[in-house]
């Protein structure tokens, strides 16, 4: 009977950690690759790949548009280094266009997820693809899935140029200021492109409050130390700050 009950304990376990993988990695809905996304601004651009990235609100995360030219790729598998592990991309408002122009809508591709990737294939590898994802705070990082040129545009009034606030790579790129927005170029870039950018209107007040955090401080030391030079004067012409020597009998001074 004991023997039955551990059996039936341990089945129970298995299927409700089975239901459990099945919960978490069911793949990326229809509704999600086929969400609304204007990509028409990026697929303008001279770059074989043109990234945006957009700041989210106080209660929502960020978010980048990506547009490939795809230079003869038709398959993908879309993942990002962890710490622990390599993990799935999540992406949604998945766009393809055929070389002639048409469009196709995510859930008309072959996209599968799982606990390590996101898989997707195209119909002809001369096409253009688009996805859209979600980013951190002040951070970006994105495989370079397709070779070629990259341009990557950063969220209005954010930067990478000082390098204690930020930084970008891989290097050899080229950096330029449009309408307040910071764009970033590579001829070609391998790896990931990794970003850590910060609000120039932020690190304007931060040096602000900084020197006058300086000067305040310089005025208290000034204070305390012109208070300090008072006391020592005064304790001279008391006389309280004459050394006595060990084989001096004589009185203390000032009772003499």
């Amino acid at each position: 009977m004991n023997r039955r009950l551990v059996l039936g304990a341990v089945a129970v376990v298995l299927l409700i950690g089975l239901a459990g993988c099945t919960m978490f990695f069911t793949g990326i809905s229809d509704d999600e690759l086929d969400r609304e996304q204007e990509y028409d601004d990026l697929r303008d651009s001279e770059a074989d790949v043109r990234i945006d990235i957009e700041e989210g609100g106080i209660l929502s995360s960020g978010e980048y548009r990506a547009v490939y030219d795809l230079n003869g790729t038709e398959d993908f598998s879309f993942s990002q280094s962890t710490f622990y592990s390599e993990e799935p991309l999540d992406i949604h408002s998945v766009r393809y266009w055929y070389p002639n122009g048409t469009e196709v809508t995510g859930s008309e591709l072959n996209v599968d997820q799982d606990r390590s990737s996101t898989d997707l294939s195209v119909p002809d590898g001369n096409g253009t693809l688009a996805f859209s994802g979600p980013t951190g705070g002040s951070t970006f990082q994105l495989p370079t899935y397709v070779t070629g040129s990259y341009e990557v545009t950063l969220p209005e009034g954010e930067r990478t140029s000082n390098f204690l606030f930020g930084d970008a790579s891989p290097s050899g790129y080229d950096r330029e200021v449009v309408d307040d927005q910071e764009r970033l170029y590579w001829d070609h870039a391998d790896g990931t492109i990794s970003l850590r950018y910060y609000s120039a209107g932020g690190v304007s007040l931060f040096i602000g409050l900084v020197g006058v955090v300086v000067v305040v401080g310089g005025i208290g030391v000034a204070y305390y130390y012109r208070q300090v030079q008072q006391l020592q004067e005064q304790r001279e012409e008391l006389g309280l700050d004459v050394e006595i020597e060990d084989d001096d009998d004589g009185p203390p001074p000032g009772l003499k």
